[in-house]
């Protein structure tokens, strides 16, 4: 353990350019030092994670950090008391636990700052209310280093025996790929099942037949082999006092056709049928875009979508076109 001998407080920043910056708004009761980055991680050799115990690391000095270790510690025997201002992402905070570890300076007399600006005004205002290290972030960035580890030593292995040697397995893309590998096997074994919709287009012009117009409007275009998009559909129908909608029940039975006899059968009967709207509901709604997705949550959302086969071979009976109602017309 380190033994003060004097008032004077050592900070520690991972960069040489900070140290001076941060130095020089402290004042002369501070010595600033810069621990250039990581100075302990798993030695190269051998996987030096016990699985077994928690999985527990082993760690060392970083080869070249020897000497930048042995300043710091007779930095630390000067001083009263330790601060530690490394970067406040995840890493930085190991970076800090790491060299608290090394220096031995009492848990009560050692401190965390953080600041967002080198800046006079942010750095003093960090000195002035230290925290403790956030055993939560460490934790967090021990476990990225202990899956590197742990995939990539028992994984790149298989892929040089398999692949070519030189290819390294990552604890993001060895789980990407997994995932991929794992829908692609859904999809090849997803079972195609026949079904039929029979969709309509109704209007309250009842003086018109839109049938015909509606099925050109509808209709590939020539150039580009696809039909309107969303929001020409919804124009034409605004323009033409129309909405479209799709059989869903029959009675209180849900809708349901199997082959293509059945679907017909039901579309001749609706053909020449009489219509009416009969309730209306009007309410506000927000839409907001799904966030992107991060590695964390990618994995739960995989089985949520229909197969892609399903969708490629869903079969629909021919629309009904722009069916006339009745004066007695609701929404």
């Amino acid at each position: 353990m380190a033994k003060s001998n004097s008032h004077k407080s050592l900070v520690i920043v991972e960069s040489p350019a900070k140290a001076k910056t941060i130095n020089h708004y402290l004042g002369p009761d501070f010595e600033v030092k810069a621990s250039m980055g990581h100075i302990r991680d798993l030695p190269s050799k051998g996987l030096n994670i016990d699985l077994e115990h928690n999985f527990e690391p082993t760690y060392d000095i970083m080869p070249g950090k020897k000497a930048v270790v042995s300043q710091l510690k007779a930095a630390a025997k000067k001083c009263d008391k330790l601060f530690l201002a490394t970067d406040l992402d995840r890493e930085g905070e190991a970076i800090a636990w790491h060299l608290a570890q090394i220096l031995g300076i009492p848990e009560d007399r050692t401190y965390r700052v953080i600041f967002n600006a080198i800046t006079k005004t942010a750095i003093q205002e960090a000195f002035s209310q230290p925290g403790r290290i956030n055993q939560d972030k460490v934790m967090a960035q021990q476990a990225r280093r202990v899956l590197d580890r742990i995939v990539g030593y028992q994984i790149s292995p298989l892929l040089w025996k398999k692949v070519t040697r030189g290819l390294s397995a990552g604890r993001v893309q060895s789980v990407a790929v997994k995932i991929v590998v794992e829908r692609e096997r859904e999809i090849r074994a997803f079972k195609p099942q026949e079904y039929w919709l029979i969709p309509a287009v109704f209007t309250t012009d009842l003086n018109s037949n839109y049938q015909q117009p509606w099925h050109d409007f509808t209709a590939p275009k020539t150039d580009n082999g696809k039909g309107p998009t969303v929001e020409e559909r919804g124009k034409w129908l605004a323009d033409h006092h129309a909405f479209e909608a799709e059989l869903f029940k029959i009675g209180d039975a849900k809708f349901k056709a199997d082959n293509q006899q059945e679907a017909e059968k039901i579309f001749r009967e609706l053909e020449h049928a009489q219509f009416k709207v009969g309730d209306i509901e009007t309410k506000e709604s927000v839409s907001r875009a799904s966030p992107p997705f991060i590695s964390s949550i990618l994995g739960s959302c995989r089985r949520s979508s229909v197969p892609r086969s399903m969708l490629s071979r869903a079969r629909a009976a021919p629309a009904a076109g722009a069916i006339r109602g009745s004066d007695s017309i609701r929404a």
